[in-house]
């Protein structure tokens, strides 16, 4: 039978700084340590976090000493913890000296690990884990215990798992904690077990721990809390061994919207945490990453973004505003009407109807060659397309230019002038000047001389977005005065060639 869930607290434990740096390349600086743990508890406010193994290293143990000499400024040390092993001295030891309170002890949750990688009994086993137990709390620390590898321990020898428990109930461990090390369980392995340990031992105090190896850690964090139990295990960005650990994003939002649970952490500052936790871990997030993804609130196709605006119809819970982001609506070649409006409401633009049509009908050609569009990109293309002359006296074909280090760039290119075909090839120093040359070598067939080129800006917008699209400015002279063309593309070069090619059609119509 389910437990009760409406309205019960669950807590949250982080693991980022402990089993999030067992992922693969990801090793924390002592600095780096510090600053998670203070925006963790702080700012996210997570109730509990776990911050390193023992015994690890010198460094290690230095960065733990830094988390917890301001742990206990702050009057948070309780809350700070550290996993520890049944060695009777060494771990308390390193633990205690490094200013620690609490030791989460890692015991052997499943009989073959105990046979066969300690060499001990069962009753040995929990003499070792009783006199650990007693040194630690001899020297002030209070205790919690791992039984590791729980999941396949109670499958395989579930009296093994129940002796265990009620060979150490009695000494004061606070959380016994279970772990599915190797992320092997389903929401219904996880609910009935769990519910037969909560049932058999109702006075402790249980934690699950999942891991993500089948895809399943959110999903089972939801069964464990149905069977009643009141603390959880995650990492930011789901880092962690293998596959990783339940991600704290996803959890959270999940216990609070679908389970209606009561937590401790302030939303607003998920996103922030997670890129602070991309940043010093170098394990970066993909896009459509649940919550924390760049791209989780950006709606794509122009019916969303039309159903949004006519009514809400494709807003949820996950509003972007719980979590201190913004909803945007990407601009593509499935972008409509209510895309281009919301983007120009933002940017606090008025297009007329005719204007509008232009620059949607500009974005969706763009959007052929270029997947998504920015806001940034925006007011180059309307700029573009607002002082564009659609002459077609002369219309570029095909273009390729090839560039290499240390050797002149070259380009072909097809163009139709009066519906004869053109080619010509061309070399310079870059590809924009062996496109000049190929298009000179044209255009002398037709008494027609390229002006002087008297300056060439290139624009990209803010952010180093390496797909953002790319103004291209060209100042030529003509006669006695000045002409500029404008070009826009995602490509430099090809932005460049494009206000080249406005500017002869311009030249072309003046002169015919």
């Amino acid at each position: 039978m389910n437990a009760p869930t409406q309205g019960r607290h669950v807590q949250l434990l982080d693991t980022t700084l402990r089993d999030g740096e067992q992922t693969q390349g990801v090793s924390f600086a002592a600095k780096e340590k510090l600053q998670i743990a203070r925006a963790l508890l702080q700012a996210l406010k997570v109730d509990r976090i776990e911050v390193a193994s023992a015994r690890v290293s010198e460094g290690e143990k230095q960065a733990v000493k830094d988390i917890n000499v301001w742990a206990a400024q702050e009057g948070l040390l309780e809350r700070v913890e550290v996993l520890g092993f049944v060695d009777y001295t060494l771990s308390v030891n390193w633990i205690r000296d490094a200013g620690g309170k609490v030791i989460n002890l890692l015991a052997k949750g499943s009989e073959k690990h105990c046979r066969e990688q300690l060499g001990r009994t069962l009753p040995e086993h929990i003499e070792d884990i009783k006199r650990t137990v007693a040194y630690a709390q001899d020297n002030g620390l209070l205790v919690n215990m791992y039984l590791e590898d729980w999941s396949n321990g109670y499958k395989d020898s579930p009296d093994y798992v129940f002796g265990l428990v009620e060979g150490v109930k009695d000494t004061g461990i606070r959380h016994f904690m279970l772990p599915d090390t190797l992320g092997v369980m389903t929401p219904d392995d996880v609910f009935n077990a769990l519910s037969d340990m909560t049932t058999r031992f109702p006075e402790l105090r249980f934690d699950f721990h999942p891991h993500n190896d089948y895809g399943l850690a959110t999903a089972n964090v939801m069964a464990a809390v149905k069977a009643g139990i009141d603390t959880v295990h995650c990492t930011i960005n789901c880092l962690g061994e293998r596959a990783g650990n339940a991600s704290l994003a996803e959890v959270a939002v999940v216990l609070k919207d679908k389970l209606h649970m009561r937590l401790s952490i302030d939303e607003t500052r998920i996103a922030m945490l997670s890129r602070m936790v991309e940043n010093f871990s170098g394990k970066w997030i993909a896009a459509n990453t649940p919550i924390v993804g760049a791209d989780v609130f950006t709606q794509t196709a122009g019916i969303h973004a039309d159903g949004d605006s006519k009514g809400g119809l494709y807003i949820t819970a996950l509003r972007p505003e719980r979590f201190a982001r913004k909803r945007t609506y990407a601009l593509g070649k499935m972008s409509g009407k209510a895309s281009l409006a919301n983007n120009l409401e933002e940017l606090g633009l008025e297009l007329s109807e005719e204007d509008q049509r232009k620059v949607l009908q500009e974005i969706v050609k763009l959007g052929d060659s270029k997947a998504i569009i920015t806001s940034d990109d925006l007011p180059f293309i309307i700029a573009d397309v607002l002082e564009s002359r659609e002459y077609r006296y002369i219309e570029l074909l095909n273009c390729y230019i090839s560039s290499g280090m240390d050797v002149d760039s070259t380009a072909s290119i097809r163009v139709s002038i009066n519906e004869t075909v053109y080619n010509a090839t061309g070399s310079g120093n870059g590809g924009f000047a062996a496109f000049i040359e190929a298009m000179s070598q044209i255009l002398q067939k037709l008494d027609f001389t390229m002006p002087a080129l008297l300056d060439y800006e290139v624009h990209i917008p803010r952010g180093g977005n390496t797909s953002a699209l790319t103004e291209c400015i060209i100042t030529w002279k003509v006669e006695e005065r000045e002409l500029k063309t404008r070009g826009v593309d995602s490509n430099q070069v090809l932005a460049g060639v494009k206000a080249t090619m406005r500017m002869i059609n311009m030249r072309m119509h003046a002169l015919s």
